[in-house]
């Protein structure tokens, strides 16, 4: 079975999770999601695949060097899927899911695509410092707000399929956005492309965020895709911001994060 397929049927799963009768009458929605899971526990899939407000991340005690994508710890925890771009439009062949894990010392997030078209990305990528405009080719991003009282304050972390990265830190509370173009935070990122897929991760210390969360607590958020060029560019976003245009910077459709252990 080809990633897409996979992606595709755990699309449907969700679906049919977000039927009313699904969870109240069983019936052929939940017979149908039985065959789809092949007898997995659906009611785990319910925890990462209706995601619509509330992404969890999960407390490893161990340090992942993001360099080597670490796929195998990765794997071991359900991840939300987004097919669904900026206005609550599904996608058809376009998707991707996303881990986010934590330790003592740094944030791990992992982007997981499917890849069914030519990759936008740069002829000669620039991997030891920022690259400014990152987001105008294919790239994942997460922006964290970790005072929830405050979400117009957070920060901006892209990865794209190169292993380019770009961190900032972005300002609302005026009504204007102010980007702080020469925030540092010691991010590291990571990107394996293979065929139909891929793999983009990065790492982000506790530093970069002036605080350090403990199981329980909740920041706010909302993670992105783009990907593709021209007229047909995609713009995936796991909370989408339902603006008239592509628009990520709309804190009021920030998601939740709740670091667990």
């Amino acid at each position: 079975m080809s990633d897409w397929d996979v992606f595709r049927k755990l699309a449907r799963a969700r679906s049919i999770l977000e039927e009313p009768f699904s969870r109240e009458k069983g019936g052929d929605g939940m017979d149908e999601l039985e065959r789809l899971l092949d007898g997995s526990n659906y009611w785990e899939f319910a925890t990462a695949l209706d995601s619509r407000n509330k992404a969890r991340f999960r407390y490893v005690d161990q340090e992942i060097d993001v360099k080597t994508l670490a796929e195998s710890i990765f794997a071991q925890y359900l991840s939300p899927i987004v097919d669904l771009d900026w206005s609550g439009t599904i996608q058809a062949s376009r998707f991707f899911s996303f881990t986010g894990l934590w330790s003592n010392s740094s944030l791990y997030i992992l982007f997981d695509c499917g890849q069914n078209e030519p990759i936008a990305v740069a002829a000669d990528p620039v991997l030891d410092k920022k690259t400014i405009g990152l987001w105008e080719r294919d790239v994942c991003e997460i922006f964290v707000a970790p005072d929830k009282a405050e979400p117009r304050r957070y920060f901006e972390f892209e990865v794209a399929p190169t292993g380019e990265w770009l961190d900032l830190a972005i300002d609302l509370t005026s009504g204007e956005r102010v980007t702080d173009w020469e925030y540092r935070s010691g991010m590291e990122a990571a990107a394996k492309i293979e065929d139909g897929r891929v793999l983009m991760a990065m790492k982000i210390p506790w530093e970069a965020f002036g605080r350090k969360p403990k199981a329980g607590d909740v920041w706010l958020g909302n993670i992105f895709r783009c990907v593709g060029e021209g007229e047909t560019r995609g713009y995936l976003a796991w909370q989408p911001t339902m603006t008239e245009k592509p628009n990520f910077h709309v804190p009021e459709a920030f998601g939740e994060f709740e670091f667990v252990k």
